[in-house]
């Protein structure tokens, strides 16, 4: 017998560590921009939280098995707006990533991407019928998200185009590709690297810069190395305690660069130290939990490789964004999922964490 899906079925412990996150984001930001002219974005990320929870709820009611029906087509409009955007795009210090609209409305495709990506993902290797993975069901597997990455990299957009590559490595594992697959695509993966670094046809020469020089900041403090610099400063400097909301000398001085998007973890640190890193790294635990609890209660294997790439992206952005702040992964411009401010990266986490709830609330469907 049919039972349909309710919101009793409905993640609510999930929904709080969220909000939890995301009152601490605000905060944060408030704090961050105090007594600079970006003072007031704190309004603006409530005003994104607001959306970005109708549109959970909204989408949670969507049953996901149509939109694995209809991903071909959204994939199709996803290529086309890469198109848009590289054809009518505005450009914005030296990138054109985003399409503007009448009312000064700016719509960023390639963010968005992520979403149809996992969803077509998961209907790709469930179209496989759980068979061996062959080169040729990999190589379109590298197509289906390749070609999007590739558009997304000409931009230039790299931290972006970094965050597809977890949908499909996630694709990968779960789809059952054998160890020596594996092993070939990294060593594969390697070569390509090494040649594209050689070639530099690829990556502008700031972003080459920004790939070397967090190794050792010091080679240019006043240029590529100065964010990261100022980075490992404002996190040293807020000891075990913190200094206290508001009080973060690199934070309110102006020296730590975009506190409140890229950089928002730093200027945590520098306000509420160690103690109050190692409690958002608890929540971020606790939520990734949660969310592989649903894709192990999933009633599908669509269902588990949707919740599964979306915990992909999320530790992702967390390991870069974190990596980024202490100084052990280069600046890519990757936000803070759930801290960092921004309407595409809050709206984005959402909807995805509303498919996460579609998936959950059919668990028990027949």
């Amino acid at each position: 017998m049919r039972r349909f899906s309710s919101f009793r079925d409905f993640d609510w412990v999930l929904l709080g560590f969220v909000l939890l996150l995301s009152v601490i984001s605000v905060l944060e930001i408030y704090s961050a921009t105090m007594h600079t002219k970006f003072h007031g974005f704190e309004k603006k990320q409530l005003e994104y939280l607001a959306v970005g929870l109708v549109l959970m709820f909204i989408v949670s009611l969507i049953d996901y098995h149509q939109l694995l029906e209809i991903v071909p087509w959204a994939y199709g409009t996803s290529i086309l707006s890469l198109v848009a955007v590289a054809a009518v795009g505005t450009r914005v210090l030296g990138a054109k990533r985003w399409i503007k609209f009448p009312g000064g409305i700016h719509f960023q495709p390639s963010e968005w991407i992520k979403l149809v990506l996992v969803v077509a993902v998961a209907r790709y290797f469930w179209s496989l019928g759980g068979r061996d993975l062959t080169w040729k069901d990999i190589g379109k597997a590298f197509l289906l998200v390749g070609i999007p990455m590739l558009m997304v990299l000409k931009q230039p957009d790299l931290g972006t185009a970094l965050t597809y590559s977890p949908i499909l490595i996630c694709g990968l594992f779960l789809g059952g590709i054998r160890f020596k697959q594996a092993a070939i695509l990294i060593l594969g993966f390697l070569l390509l690297v090494g040649g594209v670094w050689r070639t530099g046809k690829l990556l502008k020469p700031y972003q080459k810069a920004r790939l070397t020089n967090f190794i050792n900041p010091d080679n240019d403090p006043k240029g590529s190395g100065y964010q990261i610099r100022q980075s490992l400063i404002a996190v040293g400097s807020g000891g075990v305690w913190g200094k206290g909301a508001t009080k973060g000398t690199q934070t309110q001085g102006d020296f730590l660069p975009i506190p409140y998007t890229d950089f928002i973890f730093a200027a945590f640190c520098e306000e509420h130290g160690f103690v109050g890193a190692l409690g958002v790294l608890l929540l971020y635990f606790l939520i990734l939990m949660r969310l592989i609890q649903n894709a192990q209660t999933a009633p599908d294997p669509p269902g588990t490789f949707i919740v599964m790439g979306i915990v992909a992206i999320i530790i992702f952005q967390m390991a870069v964004n974190i990596g980024m702040v202490i100084g052990f992964m280069p600046v890519t411009g990757i936000p803070l999922p759930l801290m960092s401010y921004g309407g595409s990266s809050v709206l984005f986490t959402f909807m995805a964490l509303g498919i996460v709830m579609n998936v959950r609330m059919r668990r028990f469907v027949n």
